[in-house]
């Protein structure tokens, strides 16, 4: 870490290690961090798990998309704390403490990208990487009051990170302010294949917003008055017409599939201590059997072609980023696990799908960040950004 200090306990105290990075470039002048699945010249690469970072060793190369970072200006101030090997959604880590929510201190900031979401909200960095399989930018994203956008899948590379579901797993990234938002998205994004409207059809699905209590929904109502004051009326459609519990399973299954793949045999042969939830999710994935992990590939493609046909070339749909806003802190691990199970129905459509989504710091609830978001057709991340400041440039008037 090259801070002087770390108030809110994001990054892994790594001895700091000075990477070069370009004098000029579209992002000189800003400094970011990178979650601890990356693979940075210099330092390890320990995945929120002690027994990861004991085998890691120092890495002697550093992934692409941190390079191609370093190489627009922008300095490196150091690696953040993950969830355990990723597979959470809610920033507690049991073996390195849980990093503080900038947006709302006294709950949960969100995980498996925490660390990267508290340097952003607590103002340590100008932006951050994460990594998003099931809602690990979207979910910290709106619990810390922050844009961040889980993009088209395998649009920026992955290459040097940590897998865990890989058919899910996305590059995504945090700002505060969606100018520097747009600056880090035409780095990292290149051109959309898809480039949305100035006007685009925007979309309300009823039964995702169905989801959520009356009193959440209503924390929503003066963002969506503007947004229709822009746009017009938007269109009613459903999101899940298959019903969100075969949404929920079909992700559910794909990914503890994927995840115990990818991670089973470490488990396995380190005898990994793995904190709650994590653990028994773990031992949940280990259990898929063919026949479930077959039926929800056939679920994902008809879900992929529905919504693909739903959102054309110029659909976007407006839902809630997550049920509500962040856990407090003391919530008990079993409550954790029910809201985290809740969150999945809203976050699985952009996974199952492999679209882009963004979520948006536009309202709040009891003093609290509540995330708006944006789910737009494959290729079209660059698109919703640009949408995304129209959207906030018309709420700050």
């Amino acid at each position: 870490m090259l801070l002087d200090k770390d108030p809110a306990h994001a990054f892994v105290p790594y001895p700091g290690v000075v990477l070069p990075y370009a004098d000029t470039g579209p992002l000189a002048g800003l400094r970011f961090a990178a979650k601890d699945l990356f693979d940075v010249a210099g330092y390890p690469t320990g995945g929120g798990n002690p027994h990861v970072l004991a085998l890691s060793g120092i890495k002697s190369t550093t992934a692409p998309t941190v390079q191609t970072l370093l190489d627009a200006g922008a300095e490196l101030a150091g690696k953040t704390y993950p969830d355990e090997l990723a597979f959470s959604m809610n920033g507690i880590n049991a073996h390195f403490g849980t990093p503080r929510n900038g947006g709302a201190p006294d709950r949960i900031p969100g995980g498996s990208s925490s660390g990267s979401a508290a340097a952003v909200s607590n103002g340590l960095v100008d932006f951050a990487l994460g990594t998003d399989t099931g809602g690990s930018v979207r979910a910290p994203a709106s619990h810390c009051g922050l844009f961040g956008l889980r993009p088209t899948h395998a649009r920026i590379s992955l290459a040097g990170c940590m897998d865990l579901a890989p058919s899910y797993d996305t590059c995504g990234f945090f700002t505060r302010d969606i100018d520097t938002f747009s600056r880090v998205g035409a780095v990292l994004l290149g051109d959309d294949t898809t480039v949305l409207p100035a006007s685009p059809r925007l979309l309300f699905p009823d039964d995702g917003w169905g989801l959520l209590e009356a009193a959440v929904s209503e924390a929503f109502d003066p963002a969506l008055t503007r947004i229709e004051a822009l746009f017009g009326k938007l269109g009613q459609v459903e999101m899940a017409p298959e019903g969100f519990d075969a949404l929920y399973w079909a992700f559910r299954y794909i990914q503890g599939r994927e995840a115990w793949q990818t991670d089973g045999e470490l488990i396995e042969t380190h005898g990994l201590a793995l904190g709650p939830g994590v653990k028994e999710r773990f031992a949940w994935s280990k259990q898929v059997t063919d026949a479930q992990f077959e039926e929800a590939c056939l679920v994902r493609k008809a879900v992929t072609a529905r919504l693909a046909d739903l959102l054309g070339d110029d659909g976007v749909l407006v839902l809630p980023s997550m049920p509500d806003i962040a856990p407090l802190l003391a919530t008990s691990e079993a409550e954790l696990e029910t809201y985290r199970n809740h969150a999945i129905k809203l976050l699985c459509l952009a996974g199952l799908s492999g679209f882009p989504q963004l979520s948006m710091p536009i309202a709040k609830r009891q003093g609290a960040p509540l995330g708006l978001s944006l789910l737009g057709p494959a290729g079209s991340d660059r698109s919703l950004i640009a949408l995304a400041g129209t959207i906030m440039a018309a709420s700050d008037t």
